[in-house]
């Protein structure tokens, strides 16, 4: 038999159950998509000792981002865009922390493991240095030059041995000194943006501490709680707020107003250990950034109080820094890496696009799709209008709460009397065995339940009536409870050494009771003449 030539072979009609869907793609808000761009890589590796700071300088010093990065015993300078390493700066052989650039980013200042803090020029640090600080007899984990007003004279330095120092770099002494300035070690320092006299100091004692360079060591201007340990501190860009990282909490004060608390941040899992200010060169924003041990780097918009965006780095991480210019992100690790992030640069062709917009004949975009409309044949005709909230005006109906039954109302509920008994009395309240006592009462089952009890069931009933018969509140029913519970189960009893102690022991308390009772008629008959005389 021939074929059919008049058909094609194949079809040249499309299903429509191959025709994909014109749904709208789920993307990304904007601002995820920017912190995205990214691109991370490991700058530095190989080492085990942790990056604990990281610092770019000013963006008014150099052309290009410079990093300073506190390492093992040195403080590592890296340059160029993308970075690349510049030099080392050794530390007389201790461990470097707290890197601080001057405001015009010739100077840089680091503290060591023993407190001595060195001064040394950023661009020929192999000269040594220009100056050495010595006031502190621990780790100098905090050392700040001021940030406003241009002040190039002077540094503030904090330690482990809670000592506060505000120095006089060229004549090397300081201008004063606080002596316990916080009750534990002090990890976290800022200088503030709006004025060179103010700095911001945070301890493990759980305080957070504004101190102004011109009232000297008379006290801090201002105090308050964190409520954890104090790894971090940060003033915003404003001056009058402050960011303070302690335990998985980032916390946002106002400190014009007295340090009130603004908001809280508990995005981190773990000890939040450093904190930053990032700038987003598409919108010229400010961002607060954290780095954790949980290995996150969290953005947190700081203006409407919310989250925006993490990045994940597959180490814990101990510090983080982004460079004024905005385009480079920068971690340092527990355990010897610096992962970086660059922003990817636009081609010609893509700004062209973004400015101009995608011109042509066809125009790409697919039309909005027709709303369904729904009738009682679909599922979801019978469930629509149950997220409608209601509005001004409108009679709420609220849903009953769903009442949770215990275990006894819920055999009671299938009729299992004795198991009901059981479970109230196993559970040790006696108001809920007192309760199903009654109601099988009522249902004329407590007989029946006390006979059906096994030896070990009947040692808990017998244990609770010792215990509670005497009540006064319960004393008229247990006690007829108890001579039901004798009267039928004695040869039990009899037969087990357990249930004739909880029997004699009860028998003694209501020996007691009836002395005691006796005792108070005695003092009743005394009393009564003399409150009739009284009265009279």
């Amino acid at each position: 038999m021939a074929a059919d030539t008049s058909k094609p072979f194949f079809p040249t009609t499309a299903r429509t159950a191959l025709v994909p869907s014109r749904g709208p793609a789920s993307r990304a808000s904007p601002e995820a998509s920017y912190w995205r761009a990214f691109r991370s890589t490991e700058l530095v590796s190989g080492s085990e000792f942790p990056v604990t700071d990281l610092t770019f300088a000013p963006a008014s010093a150099r052309a290009t981002p410079t990093l300073a990065a506190a390492w093992s015993t040195s403080v590592h300078l890296f340059s160029g865009d993308p970075l690349e390493p510049l030099r080392k700066i050794s530390v007389a052989g201790d461990l470097a922390f707290s890197p601080s650039f001057r405001s015009d980013g010739a100077l840089l200042a680091a503290g060591d493991k023993k407190g001595v803090v060195r001064v040394f020029r950023a661009d020929k640090a192999a000269a040594g240095a220009l100056r050495t600080l010595r006031a502190h007899s621990a780790e100098t984990r905090v050392v700040r030059y001021p940030v406003a007003g241009g002040d190039k004279l002077h540094l503030l330095t904090a330690g482990d041995d809670a000592l506060l120092t505000y120095w006089d770099v060229p004549s090397e002494t300081p201008v004063f000194t606080v002596p316990a300035a916080h009750r534990d070690y002090i990890r976290g320092g800022a200088a503030s943006p709006v004025d060179h006299n103010l700095f911001a100091t945070g301890s493990y004692d759980r305080t957070v501490k504004l101190w102004d360079a011109r009232t000297g060591n008379t006290g801090a201007s201002l105090s308050f709680s964190h409520g954890e340990l104090v790894d971090s501190v940060l003033f915003l860009p404003s001056g009058g707020l402050l960011a303070t990282a302690g335990g998985n909490v980032v916390k946002i004060w106002d400190v014009i107003g007295g340090g009130r608390l603004v908001h809280s941040v508990e995005s981190h899992v773990k000890t939040v250990m450093a904190l930053a200010l990032g700038k987003m060169t598409n919108t010229a924003e400010t961002r607060l950034l954290s780095a954790g041990i949980d290995g996150y780097v969290k953005c947190f918009d700081f203006g409407k109080l919310k989250l925006t965006h993490s990045i994940r780095h597959p180490q814990p991480l101990l510090s983080v820094a982004c460079s004024p210019c905005g385009t480079v992100l920068v971690a340092g690790s527990a355990k010897g890496k610096i992962y970086m992030g660059k922003k990817k640069k636009k081609t010609m062709d893509e700004e062209e696009e973004e400015s101009k917009g995608v011109s042509g004949d066809i125009d790409w975009v697919s039309p909005a799709p027709k709303k369904r409309v729904l009738r009682p044949s679909n599922y979801r005709y019978f469930f629509r209008g149950q997220n409608e909230k209601a509005k001004d005006g409108d009679f709420v109906i609220a849903r009953p709460n769903k009442v949770k039954l215990a275990e006894h109302d819920k055999l009671l509920r299938k009729f299992r009397h004795k198991d009901a008994l059981v479970s109230a009395l196993v559970k040790k309240n006696t108001r809920s065995i007192v309760a199903v006592m009654e109601e099988l009462v009522t249902r004329r089952k407590l007989v029946r339940s006390i006979v059906n009890l096994g030896t070990v069931e009947l040692g808990l009933l017998l244990e609770f009536l010792f215990r509670n018969s005497t009540l006064p509140r319960y004393s008229r029913f247990l006690l007829g409870v108890t001579n039901k519970v004798v009267e039928m189960r004695a040869e039990d009893i009899r037969s087990d050494g357990k249930l004739r102690g909880y029997l004699r022991n009860h028998k003694r308390m209501i020996a007691e009771e009836i002395q005691i009772q006796h005792t108070l008629q005695g003092i009743q008959g005394m009393i009564s003449p003399m409150l009739v005389l009284a009265s009279r």
